[in-house]
């Protein structure tokens, strides 16, 4: 049975001066994993998380979080979240260590056992007792997650946590994120300008456009689902030496149920054939042709980028 989601959106809708921003969003963000909120320049995108975060009241609809109502609970909702609305904030002339444990003193419970935690979670071991001016950026970063951590946060927001990042930095965040929902089974909803990047660190991404969702995908651990939860097939592509032979053998096998679906479909092309197929059929499929003398070069999803997916549904828009 799949797990009650963290945060919903409901209905959610946002005028200001008569003009509706965002527009009816409804969306959900599942426990553990790494979301990512894409959109053109002025979709919603802040506009969005600032509502979550309860800096901006929402003109209709409601936004739970562990269930409990943005709108009509506030302390019980906010107390599932950390966040980084814009750059931390630090003491630059104290060290990370005295960083968390001065926030630690403003929020009950906190032990040192746990900021402790927070450090290895960051990475941060063997410079936590410098100060932060001494630390670059991407430190600056992880330093300030780890403080939005420190109450064990069911949801993380952070909004465009790669900006002035060099590519080390943002690998380091990445990361550090990824670990953080594996280990922690923290819920990080992320947005940012970097496509490449957020196919690389997210589960799940969202596309919305002038204030509407248009689309969600997901970019890892397995296939599509539909509206019931169904898997859905994904385009595979098999690198073959003989394609044409590699594609009725295929064929055979559906026809004669010889453990290949019948909804897997297949056709070749120069040097590979590609299939319409659920990844848990893929290696039934390679053994099979092994099976049949076909020598089998690579396997690899022939499903489109991104940054490919998202010029397509938001019809060429720049991304920021």
């Amino acid at each position: 049975m799949l797990s009650q989601p963290i945060v919903q959106l409901k209905q959610v809708t946002k005028r200001i001066g008569g003009k509706t921003i965002i527009d009816n969003l409804s969306l959900e963000l599942p426990q553990g994993e790494v979301f990512g909120f894409l959109g053109p320049n002025g979709s919603g995108k802040t506009t969005t998380i600032r509502m979550m975060v309860g800096l901006m009241r929402m003109s209709e609809g409601d936004i739970m979080i562990g269930g409990s109502s943005i709108r009509t609970d506030y302390e019980k909702a906010i107390r599932h979240v950390g966040a980084i609305v814009e750059n931390p904030e630090m003491y630059k002339y104290l060290t990370g260590y005295q960083n968390l444990l001065h926030y630690a003193r403003m929020v009950p419970g906190i032990s040192r056992n746990r900021i402790d935690e927070v450090i290895r979670l960051a990475g941060l071991d063997k410079r936590i007792e410098d100060k932060v001016k001494t630390y670059s950026l991407g430190m600056r970063q992880r330093l300030g997650v780890a403080q939005a951590l420190l109450h064990k946060p069911s949801l993380l927001i952070l909004d465009e946590p790669t900006n002035g990042l060099d590519p080390a930095g943002i690998r380091e965040l990445r990361d550090y994120l990824r670990r953080l929902a594996a280990e922690e089974g923290t819920t990080v909803f992320v947005s940012s300008h970097l496509l490449s990047e957020m196919e690389l660190m997210c589960d799940q991404a969202a596309i919305i456009q002038a204030g509407r969702l248009i689309d969600v995908r997901r970019l890892r651990g397995g296939e599509e689902a539909d509206a019931a939860g169904i898997r859905m097939p994904v385009q595979m592509l098999f690198e073959v030496d003989r394609p044409d032979e590699a594609a009725a053998l295929i064929r055979d096998a559906i026809r004669t149920a010889d453990g290949v679906p019948a909804q897997v479909q297949v056709r070749s092309e120069a040097g590979a054939i590609l299939l319409d197929a659920r990844r848990a059929d893929v290696a039934e499929i390679n053994a099979l042709l092994v099976r049949g003398g076909i020598l089998v070069y690579g396997i690899r999803s022939a499903g489109k980028t991104l940054e490919e997916q998202f010029l397509e549904v938001t019809g060429g828009e720049s991304v920021v």
